[in-house]
């Protein structure tokens, strides 16, 4: 990709200006920082139906384009969504400070006091396919934590991202935070940009596509969090409840097929198979579900078979894989070879089962007897998230405010010199958490 000089140094000084406000923000005082999400969610109420129309433009526009069905319904961002949305950003303002916590308060020696205190990362780099919501949902969280965001949103969400940020940038106006805090990126070309201000960003969130996701994670040395797949998947044990077995997949599947938490892969127990199997597929296929099955599946249901790419695909579609297993290890091995580490679930009435599924599994999320969209940081409490990450490495998961801070060691003393503690008649440290 083409680097153009002059884009490049403008958004030099673009992320100059929001380092600079950045740093003003983290500085705020917790009510300041309230008070301006407030002002942010009055003013989203205020031009909902502005939002709306913007979006509806974007929608006609990509589904002219061809857009594909899943991320279509990313893009959409109806009343319903919105007042979500909406409600998110408050839930936002009643979350404890996640700046300025105290983790370790300690005496070093008398008058010689160490802190470790938590602080901003600095600014974020979002950068999201469809997605308009995440555009509201991680500034909200941004301005909470004390960071600055420049966000750059697809092509197909142009109009949604320009109307939200210049209300964002108004509402911020009549407020301590200032509106360079919060700055929207429109060209592609602007991306690669970007990727390269290590000086500047501290954090890069890519919310899209596994593809869009691994192009970022490759083509920069900026810190990134996030998945590149979400390929989730629920197994029914031999002692499931199949009436609760069925409610929980359907849910899992279809009650919105383009997330990432939605399920891709059902594993079923063999002693349950000739029983669960009929039912299952009655229930999906009465929702539109497509299945595809291996050999042992397709002697309880006449459906395509499912191929080894199968483990490995995320639909975020109206499509599942149903694998037969001879036994609970089995369905854990499957899971640790093809999952992404995202979410997988059981559905049992046996404990034990339960627990080695949840101890063995390898994902930042495990669940027993719920649906796999529970994993989502509105639903955990976050008031929102910012993205979700299947890294070992904390934060995992989905990611509110403190997937958003770092920290720093204060140490303040009275003329101490570490000489005094080394040496032949070296002094001890008291070493006395305060």
């Amino acid at each position: 990709m083409m680097v153009n000089s002059s884009q490049s140094l403008l958004l030099k000084e673009i992320a100059e200006k929001t380092a600079q406000a950045a740093r003003n923000l983290g500085g705020l005082s917790l009510s300041d920082r309230n008070q301006a999400i407030e002002a942010i969610a009055q003013g989203l109420e205020t031009a909902s139906v502005d939002i709306i129309t913007a979006n509806e433009l974007d929608c006609q526009l990509a589904a002219k384009e061809g857009i594909s069905q899943p991320l279509y319904n990313r893009l959409k961002l109806g009343e319903t969504k919105l007042k979500a949305t909406i409600k998110g950003v408050r839930d936002v303002i009643n979350l404890p400070d996640p700046v300025g916590h105290i983790s370790i308060h300690r005496e070093l020696d008398e008058g010689l006091i160490l802190k470790r205190v938590s602080c901003p990362l600095g600014v974020l780099g979002i950068i999201f396919e469809a997605r308009p919501e995440a555009l509201i949902q991680i500034t909200s969280l941004a301005i909470k934590s004390g960071n600055g965001v420049i966000l750059k949103g697809g092509k197909e969400a142009l109009n949604s991202c320009q109307i939200l940020v210049k209300i964002i940038r108004e509402a911020l106006e009549n407020t301590k935070v200032s509106p360079d805090t919060v700055q929207l990126l429109t060209t592609r070309e602007e991306i690669r940009n970007l990727l390269d201000l290590e000086e500047y960003i501290d954090l890069i969130i890519p919310r899209g596509s596994n593809e869009f996701v691994r192009f970022i994670q490759a083509n920069t040395s900026i810190p990134v969090l996030g998945h590149a797949d979400g390929i989730c998947h629920l197994y029914i044990d031999k002692k499931a409840d199949l009436e609760t077995a069925i409610s929980i997949t359907v849910d899992a599947k279809t009650q919105y097929p383009a997330a990432c938490n939605a399920i891709e892969t059902l594993l079923v127990h063999q002693e349950i198979a000739a029983e669960f199997l009929p039912k299952i597929a009655e229930a999906l296929t009465s929702h539109q579900v497509k299945l595809k099955g291996d050999k042992l599946t397709q002697n309880y249901l006449n459906i395509e078979a499912a191929t080894e790419e199968d483990w490995k695909t995320e639909y975020s579609d109206l499509m599942l894989s149903i694998k037969v297993v001879e036994s609970l290890e089995a369905a854990i091995n499957h899971i640790n070879i093809y999952g992404s580490k995202h979410t997988d679930a059981i559905v049992t009435e046996d404990k034990n089962s339960a627990e080695r599924f949840m101890n063995q599994v390898d994902a930042a999320g495990v669940y027993h007897n719920c649906s796999t969209r529970f994993a989502d940081g509105f639903r955990y409490g976050f008031g929102a998230e910012v993205g979700i990450s299947t890294q070992k490495m904390p934060p995992r998961g989905p990611v509110g405010l403190e997937g958003l801070v770092t920290y720093k060691y204060q140490v303040t003393g009275k003329g101490h010199i570490a000489a005094t503690y080394s040496g032949e008649n070296a002094k001890s440290f008291t070493h006395k958490d305060v």
